[in-house]
């Protein structure tokens, strides 16, 4: 069944512009549309296709807790300049609490697995809550982040979340997307002008040094395959 809907959207949008297929989507599967921000390049670029379309998507992010003041900064400018609502969810703070009762403020440091802990907590189990009832996830994903993206299609069931994820962006190149940005004077994080690509929490992110893979700054203490869990790696 989910390889028949993934089909059928591939088939019915395969003419469409991105902004067309959002509002495709928006009302063949009325208020079930999600996009999930982080406010990086890719989610900017969406953000404002999406004000452009019109399209009643619901657009949400996932506070965690450990973000940079710059990714607040840009939210606060991308609302308001688009004028868009954003949900925010934020981890469960019982589960918070007693992680950093028993193993600190920074046990992800100490192993992938104690990392993958503080992911779940601060951005898996929020996403579930955000992703609970709807049909089409929208997503920044790009085929170029890393090797583990490489594969990824334009729509794909993620059976994890049990919902079709629209990666509008799938066949762009950085390049692409800083275009975009300029062109439409879109608001970004101002780290990215400091050599910072792929950003999340604060004390997991570093700036990149010219040549480093694009992931090479999340996570930089490891030798994993940079993700969190959000996307099924």
């Amino acid at each position: 069944m989910s390889t028949a809907i993934v089909q059928t959207l591939l088939e019915k949008t395969k003419d469409f512009s991105i902004e067309e297929t959002f509002t495709f989507l928006a009302n063949e599967y009325k208020d079930q549309v999600v996009f999930s921000t982080s406010f990086g390049q890719e989610d900017q670029v969406i953000t404002a296709m999406i004000a452009k379309s019109e399209a009643p998507i619901t657009i949400f992010t996932l506070d965690t807790g450990r973000l940079f003041q710059e990714t607040y900064d840009v939210f606060h400018r991308t609302q308001k300049k688009y004028k868009l609502p954003i949900k925010v969810y934020f981890p469960e703070a019982k589960a918070v609490e007693e992680l950093l009762e028993k193993k600190g403020p920074n046990s992800f440091f100490e192993s992938v697995e104690n990392r993958k802990e503080c992911c779940f907590i601060r951005k898996v189990v929020p996403l579930k809550k955000a992703l609970a009832g709807n049909k089409i996830w929208i997503t920044g994903l790009r085929a170029e982040q890393s090797e583990n993206r490489s594969d990824l299609h334009l729509f794909e069931y993620d059976a994890n979340f049990d919902l079709v994820k629209f990666n509008p962006l799938l066949k762009w190149t950085l390049e692409e997307v800083q275009k975009y940005i300029d062109d439409n004077n879109v608001p970004q994080n101002s780290l990215h002008k400091k050599g910072f690509v792929s950003i999340g929490c604060a004390p997991c992110t570093r700036a990149i040094a010219p040549g480093e893979d694009i992931r090479a700054g999340r996570w930089y203490w490891e030798q994993s395959h940079k993700e969190c869990g959000l996307h099924g790696k």
